[in-house]
């Protein structure tokens, strides 16, 4: 380093000079060090940022993976696999509960029902074996463990739950007799069928259901479904699964209780429950 002294000055008016020079350098030195410091802190917030659009990336493209071009017909009803392997859809509301019965029920079904207002209609589909996804053909019958699980689901989806009562009877019938011709004077609204001939009832059991997650290969791709029924039936065909029982917690905190165990869409969770509150029994 060169010093340059002027020699028209003293040597305390130089050291003066050099002195000043220093406290101007020392001043854009501490700018320059608070600059980097600054420009280091935008840099890791960049950083930050972009790794997180990353993960949001990632989990998005992974959904979009999983993601299914297209359910199956089943799916837009209530539905579960009892734990023999038989297909059984019920009704949502007065509309699919017009479709189940009109469209869906074969000679060979088993319809139930209750007799309270606003009750879903659920049938057995008796040829309808489901697994993993993949539907197939079955000559043989249901027995009463299934009969005894769609019984339960019977009064599980009807206003029993909201309504918090803990039991209800549930009786089955063949589809022949299951009528949309009403009694002279009376009418039938939407959703809504006579029953004729002898009914079967049956005793439901405890006011529970069980919800879960599914993975099994569709068209070589993974895919995720939110299951839900009685729980022998979920059970019987994933680990991944809680029991709710009555409570007082609303449905979608609830479901999202559920899907921070296990994962899936809210939405499907919410569609898989009944209509009611709840409480976890089993986890």
């Amino acid at each position: 380093m060169k010093i340059i002294l002027k020699l028209n000055k003293t040597v305390q008016e130089n050291a003066a000079i050099y002195f000043e020079k220093s406290k101007k350098a020392k001043k854009k030195l501490d700018g320059a060090l608070e600059a980097i410091e600054k420009s280091k802190k935008k840099l890791e917030k960049e950083k930050a940022k972009f790794e997180e659009e990353q993960v949001l990336e990632n989990e998005k493209q992974k959904k979009a993976a999983n993601k299914r071009i297209k359910k199956h017909w089943y799916e837009k009803f209530r539905w579960f696999v009892s734990s023999e392997g038989f297909l059984v859809i019920g009704g949502r509301d007065a509309t699919t509960n017009e479709i189940v019965i009109k469209k869906h029920t074969d000679n060979d079904d088993i319809v139930f029902h209750t007799d309270m207002s606003g009750s879903p209609f659920f049938v057995v589909k008796s040829k309808i074996k489901i697994k993993d996804g993949k539907e197939t053909k079955t000559t043989k019958k249901p027995t009463e463990i299934t009969l005894q699980e769609v019984a339960n689901a019977t009064v599980v989806y009807s206003r029993a739950w909201k309504l918090g009562m803990s039991a209800s009877e549930v009786f089955h019938v063949l589809p022949e007799q299951v009528t949309k011709s009403a009694n002279t004077g009376e009418f039938l609204p939407k959703g809504a069928f006579m029953i004729r001939g002898k009914t079967t009832y049956m005793k439901a059991g405890k006011m529970e259901v069980a919800i879960g997650i599914k993975e099994f290969d569709e068209n070589g791709k993974k895919v995720i479904i939110v299951i839900s029924g009685p729980e022998s039936a979920i059970s019987n065909q994933t680990k991944d699964f809680i029991v709710l029982q009555q409570g007082k917690d609303k449905v979608s905190d609830i479901a999202k209780k559920v899907r921070k165990k296990f994962g899936g869409e809210l939405d499907d969770i919410i569609r898989a429950l009944p209509s009611g509150a709840f409480s976890i029994r089993k986890r």
